[in-house]
């Protein structure tokens, strides 16, 4: 057990109840206790006496101090009086001063912001005034672009919209750098609209790649995107030259169409391999999956190509009249041309021009059937005068090779006409006569001959009764030459027209189904043809020559086959018709004098 626990235990011993904690830490009281513990027992016994003596003494000098500074004691009272007042004046004004140093101190803080916003604000007016030219510049780029694009300044203008994408980039939170940002991207835009709208007229190639070069500068369109925005660009200027031109006659349309589509197409077919070299199968690595930028450029021109083909089809529907072998040729050479560049259509106009020149063909055919049956409304069967036709008839100066009309058609006017509407039908289908032809214009002409013996027999079942014997005669003469005559010359026509030669090398095989039927027809014509028509007719005058021409036709037609190229072109047999044609279509007129001088 060490000191400090003994002298706790002689403390509670001694004091008991009385000892308080508080004594413990006085060093006066340990230091009187440890003299105490080191004193004897006399010593001991006599120190209350001592401790006695020493109270009364102090108590004494208590007294004697009070009474000798008594006024020292009120001095003191009053001055400690005064002194606790002012410390509770002091008290109430340090808590005032507490309650009001919040708001204070916020005021201060608010007027420190305050002074802060003042000295950046006038930082920021000296640095604007430093920089003033600067920014006048940036302000001022707005303005320039709008004045650079409407002046056609490409090149300044990509300089500074590529200037204010840097400044975006960097500055895109300050307002007016956002608010120059919009307004030049309104500028771009409208020099975006005026480059599209240069493709859209008639540029050349050296301003084509300036305007691309600048398309490509401004980044707006991938390199697939780009070139649709060409073909389209250029497609539309295209179609506005195509749709300036004329549509009220036909064949002009179509022909100033070739002329403007061969030249024009051409050019931009240039223009695109010049600007966009890397063709069409490496068109567009970006999207290669994308089907659709394949064969771009491929498929815009086969778009043009059967754009004019409908172009073409539907002038040729119309009529061009005649001149449907200019018309060939003009379209053979735009096909060819376009060769060049691998989109060869020649092959797509057969189709075409044999529809065209069917349709005449049948127009004209059927002209005269109606005609014809117009005729035989008002037909009276009356002979021509023996002195007319023997007139005619020496004025006629006929060769051997030539195929001229049977000269019995001088006495019916109804039939002369049906013949020089068929003759002119020929002639004008000579000019673009496809050998795919040869089997509709025979079923052309064939309808045409049953019309024309269907109008023959309703004449006869009308007027039958109401005709004399001189009428009767007339009109079987007139059935006569119908079936006997006509028939078998329109089937020399259709012979010199495709000749047999041609149509074996062609078509390899038979040909009979494309050769008119004379004896089916006459079928048909039985019920009016005379009961004595077993007798030897009149031959016309060319049969009489019929051996002298057959070595001459051999001829014509071996030169014509080993002259026809192709079925599209215009068959060279008919030069065979060129040459006997002619004098048939003097005879048209002859024949129209007959008619008139008959009536």
């Amino acid at each position: 057990m060490d000191v400090s626990e003994q002298d706790d235990g002689l403390f509670k011993t001694l004091f008991q109840e009385s000892f308080q904690d508080a004594w413990k830490d006085n060093p006066d009281f340990t230091l009187y206790l440890a003299e105490l513990s080191a004193s004897s027992v006399e010593k001991l016994s006599r120190e209350p006496e001592r401790l006695a003596e020493e109270k009364a003494q102090i108590l004494e000098q208590t007294e004697h101090l009070a009474f000798n500074n008594y006024k020292t004691f009120i001095k003191t009272a009053e001055c400690s009086k005064e002194i606790f007042n002012d410390f509770v004046s002091v008290e109430e004004h340090v808590e005032s001063l507490l309650d009001k140093l919040p708001t204070f101190s916020e005021t201060c803080s608010n007027f420190m912001k305050v002074a802060q916003e003042i000295n950046t604000s006038r930082h920021l007016n000296s640095l604007t005034l430093a920089r003033h030219t600067q920014l006048l510049e940036i302000l001022e780029i707005s303005q320039l672009m709008d004045s650079c694009v409407r002046n056609g300044y490409y090149e300044e203008a990509l300089e500074l919209s590529s200037y204010v994408q840097r400044l975006e980039k960097k500055l895109s939170n300050i307002p007016i750098i956002q608010n120059i940002v919009d307004v030049v991207q309104s500028s771009t835009q409208l020099m975006l609209s005026q480059l599209l709208q240069q493709l859209r007229s008639a540029i050349q190639l050296p301003a084509c790649l300036r305007v691309i070069g600048y398309l490509r500068r401004l980044d707006l369109f991938s390199e697939s995107e780009l070139r649709i925005k060409f073909l389209q660009a250029r497609d539309t200027w295209l179609q506005s030259v195509l749709a300036s031109i004329s549509s009220d006659d036909p064949y002009y349309h179509i022909t100033k169409t070739i002329e403007t589509s061969r030249v024009h197409l051409f050019d931009i077919v240039t223009q695109y391999r010049a600007i966009f070299s890397d063709d069409d199968p490496i068109l567009s690595m970006e999207n290669e999956d994308s089907p659709i930028y394949g064969n771009l450029f491929h498929c815009w021109i086969v778009q043009k190509v059967q754009q004019f083909l409908n172009t073409l089809e539907n002038d040729l529907e119309q009529g061009v009249g005649n001149r449907l072998d200019s018309l060939l040729g003009q379209c053979m050479y735009f096909g060819l041309s376009f060769s060049r560049v691998g989109a060869d259509f020649r092959g797509l106009l057969p189709p075409l021009f044999h529809a065209a020149a069917l349709k005449s063909f049948n127009t004209e055919v059927h002209n005269a059937t109606d005609s014809f049956h117009k005729a035989m409304k008002s037909f009276s069967p009356q002979p021509v005068p023996s002195t007319v036709t023997s007139t005619i008839i020496s004025t006629m100066a006929t060769k051997p090779d030539e195929l001229n009309p049977p000269i019995e058609l001088l006495q019916h006017p109804p039939l002369a006409a049906f013949i020089n509407s068929i003759l002119s039908a020929f002639n004008n289908l000579r000019h673009c006569a496809p050998i795919s032809l040869a089997s509709p214009v025979t079923d052309s002409v064939c309808s045409a001959l049953k019309t024309v013996i269907q109008s023959t027999c309703a004449f006869h079942r009308t007027e039958e009764t109401a005709l004399n014997e001189t009428e009767r005669a007339s009109f079987a003469n007139f059935c006569q030459v119908l079936g006997k005559q006509v028939m078998p010359y329109m089937k020399e026509c259709l012979e010199a027209f495709f000749p047999s030669s041609v149509l074996t090398n062609l078509c390899g095989g038979s040909f009979l189904d494309v050769r008119l039927d004379v004896d089916a027809l006459l079928v048909l014509l039985e019920p009016v043809m005379p009961q004595d028509s077993t007798q030897e007719e009149d031959k016309p005058p060319h049969r009489k020559n019929e051996a002298k021409n057959s070595e001459y036709d051999r001829r014509k037609d071996q030169e014509n086959s080993e002259s026809n190229e192709s079925s599209l072109s215009k068959v060279e047999p008919n030069k065979d018709v060129n040459e006997k044609l002619p004098d048939s279509v003097q005879r048209t007129q002859d024949l129209t004098q007959v008619e008139a001088v008959s009536r």
